[in-house]
């Protein structure tokens, strides 16, 4: 079922299986991802996406020793996803991870429908349906709507919460955010289940607006608090 829906997710076929997240030290922390299994370079092992262009949109690049996603769409939006069989909602219920824009997509504004990009996103899905697909938990970085604003979209099966606005201080910084998806999804659904995590994906899209979009990703976890 977690299968079906990251396919969903990213309208792919074929997620690769991947290896079980592994306890992080001391921290109350499992790691989702931190790329180091990866080829600089390459696009991430155990990730898919719904289009081979996403490929090219999506590589591991090394800064200083760390490991990192980088994304650089040109015109396109193309997600890419992979799975966390590992990750259990009741005891880890925090989503952690570190981004920075590189590049917002020009004119690019969340709330209106065509003009829908976003240099940096980050989604949390949900097994749903068959026929509808998955629901969804969507935090982006967006260039200009305003922080703490709440959105929909894929006829409400996705909810988004805007977690930053416009360019950082240091455009090398990195930001650490962490969330706590399921008080967010169960506010946001309005349901009092803790759901079953099919896994993560993020969008770096510049589609709708035609231009370009660029952002970085690196050491998705999943905490206690």
């Amino acid at each position: 079922m977690a299968r079906r829906v990251l396919l969903a997710l990213v309208a792919a076929a074929g997620l690769a299986l991947v290896h079980a997240a592994q306890p992080a030290a001391d921290d109350g922390c499992i790691v989702l991802e931190d790329f180091a299994r990866s080829k600089v370079g390459a696009f991430p092992v155990g990730w898919e996406v719904r289009k081979e262009d996403g490929k090219g949109v999506y590589t591991v690049q090394d800064e200083g020793g760390q490991r990192f996603l980088r994304a650089v769409s040109k015109g396109l939006g193309i997600q890419a996803a992979r799975e966390t069989p590992s990750w259990n909602l009741e005891s880890h219920p925090v989503l952690a991870w570190s981004w920075r824009p590189r590049q917002f997509p020009e004119g690019a504004d969340e709330r209106d429908p065509k003009k829908n990009d976003s240099a940096l996103a980050v989604y949390m899905g949900v097994p749903y349906s068959k026929v509808r697909g998955p629901k969804a938990m969507k935090y982006i970085w967006s260039g200009k709507v305003p922080v703490g604003t709440h959105l929909t979209s894929n006829s409400g099966l996705t909810q988004v919460r805007v977690l930053k606005s416009g360019a950082p201080a240091s455009r090398d910084a990195w930001v650490e955010e962490k969330v706590d998806v399921l008080k967010d999804w169960k506010a946001a659904f309005k349901e009092q289940e803790t759901p079953k995590v099919a896994g993560i994906a993020v969008l770096t899209d510049a589609d709708d607006t035609k231009s370009t979009a660029a952002g970085d990703y690196a050491n998705f976890r999943a905490c206690k608090s």
